[in-house]
């Protein structure tokens, strides 16, 4: 039986990536957007 799992979106992803790229944004920012990139499905098959 499969759980419904909400996962974040690709669009949501982007964003986050780009402010764990910027080298400006702070520590809390960069939090926030590691633990949506964690909620991300993987590529991988």
């Amino acid at each position: 039986m499969a759980k419904n799992v909400i996962r974040t979106s690709s669009k949501a992803a982007s964003a986050a990536s780009k402010v764990l790229r910027d080298g400006r944004t702070g520590r809390d920012s960069k939090t926030a957007a590691g633990s949506a990139l964690a909620n991300r499905k993987s590529r991988t098959k």
